[in-house]
């Protein structure tokens, strides 16, 4: 049987999927459909692990495949959620896990009714009838083939009504909606996301005390999944990146059997998940447990940018106003050490510190590494809506970084340099809480942290 993490309340889910229905209510009602997905198969008989749909999941806490919801939202009627999910079957179970069933799952996630899958289509098309609007997850659901289904349904409702009743003509995109709902997390995520941040952070301190020149980065990358899931994570939040040296300039190296070098930097992001939250963290420390002047040089840049990112992440700021911020004090370091020939302003306006840093220095983060939610504000007779401003329970990540590679026509000196920092925020009343600094970020910490390791 799928698990209910510590911190289920079925009225959180109920309180959801009921704010998602008045919201339905004021559209003129219909029938919402989320799926959930199905398990994918690998090679042979063997499958992928299956990872619930994140919208999916954030109206039920119902963590098992092939299972979907349904909101019925009628003018001057009680609105309606229902499970269908996979029927009990003592056979599949014996290979596979107990399930929760129908009925089970029914009282346990609070829905008002609930049946098996395979009784779907008949009963979608029994739905549908008498309403004119469906609304789905039609731009980011865990099911390609999803606007088929919903037309099969509607295909079905319509043959016996032969236009006696209304069959929904307009379909709405459930996306925008569900997304801003998460953008702001409520008191029971933030401790999840907290209780994420704390595993994976002691998982980035054991790499580094692991880290010895010539080993391969995927035994870095043992070293922190071991640590996630004996601290009680359920997996790894994303694919691990280990970059050790030129690697590290390569935004998204996944760890591989490159050996680690003496004087190499080692850069890792990685994150766990923790009942569907996750943690995004990313260090950089040098395999020797001494930054050389160049890679020491770079690293407080980098190190500073971040500070003045923080600063510039709290209420009523923009999104924008970080990466803003960290571009200011990445670039005035470039020029600082000779990388850049310019003065400030013309080397912010012209970009020209994008071959030294061409990502973000953030993102959402929750059910999703990179999380649901607009990052502008919604102006439809805008060209350029502003920012969004920041509220009280977002969380982002805070990212900046300097990759230096030998075609970017810096001096040789710094070549092969890469190095990013990054914390998760959560935006306070003030300002923000970085809840990732069970990690050290100064440079002297970071040194003895890598030291400690190689004393035994």
């Amino acid at each position: 049987m799928s698990l209910v993490h510590p911190l289920h309340e079925t009225s959180v889910y109920q309180a959801r999927r009921e704010r998602v229905a008045q919201w339905m209510l004021a559209q003129g009602g219909g029938v919402a459909v989320v799926p959930t997905g199905s398990l994918r198969m690998r090679n042979a008989d063997t499958s992928y692990p299956f990872r619930f749909d994140s919208h999916f999941y954030y109206l039920t806490g119902f963590t098992e495949p092939d299972a979907w919801l349904a909101i019925i939202a009628r003018e001057g009627q009680p609105t309606q959620s229902w499970l269908l999910c996979q029927p009990k079957n003592p056979e599949s179970e014996t290979w596979d896990g107990k399930r929760w069933g129908p009925d089970a799952a029914k009282e346990a996630f609070g829905f008002d009714g609930a049946l098996s899958v395979d009784e779907i289509d008949t009963w979608m098309a029994q739905q549908l009838v008498g309403h004119k609007q469906v609304f789905a997850p039609l731009h980011r659901s865990s099911v390609e083939d999803l606007p088929a289904y919903l037309q099969r349904w509607i295909n079905t409702a319509r043959t016996p009504v032969r236009g006696a009743k209304p069959v929904p003509t307009h379909w709405i995109d459930l996306t925008p909606t569900v997304s801003h709902h998460r953008l702001v997390k409520d008191a029971r995520e933030l401790d999840v996301m907290r209780e994420s941040a704390r595993i994976a952070a002691l998982g980035h301190c054991a790499a580094m005390r692991a880290v010895t020149p010539g080993m391969a980065e995927r035994g870095l990358e043992a070293e922190l999944l071991g640590v996630f899931l004996r601290e009680g994570a359920q997996a790894a939040a994303y694919q691990t990146i280990v970059a050790s040296g030129a690697n590290a300039c390569i935004l998204h190296h996944a760890a591989g059997a490159s050996q680690i070098g003496e004087n190499d930097l080692v850069l890792i992001d990685a994150g766990c998940e923790l009942h569907g939250y996750a943690s995004d963290i990313t260090r950089t420390f040098p395999a020797s447990g001494r930054f050389t002047p160049e890679q020491a040089a770079l690293y407080d840049i980098v190190l500073a940018a971040q500070d003045a990112a923080v600063a510039n992440t709290a209420p009523g700021l923009s999104f924008n106003a970080s990466h803003e911020a960290a571009v200011n004090v990445l670039t005035q370091g470039l020029i600082d050490e000779g990388i850049i020939q310019a003065s400030l302003e013309e080397a912010t306006e012209k970009g020209l510190y994008r071959p030294f840093y061409m990502h973000r220095t953030g993102h959402w983060l929750g059910l999703d590494v990179h999380d649901a939610g607009p990052y502008r504000e919604t102006e439809e007779d805008a060209d350029e809506p502003d920012w969004r401003r920041l509220e009280p329970g977002m969380v982002l990540t805070i990212e900046p970084g300097l990759y230096i590679t030998p075609e970017s026509g810096a001096p040789e000196k710094f070549w092969n340099i890469g190095i990013r920092i990054e914390d998760d925020a959560v935006v306070t009343e003030t300002g923000c809480e970085l809840i990732t600094r069970g990690v050290p970020v100064a440079r002297q910490e970071i040194e003895a942290l890598v030291q400690s390791g190689k004393l035994g």
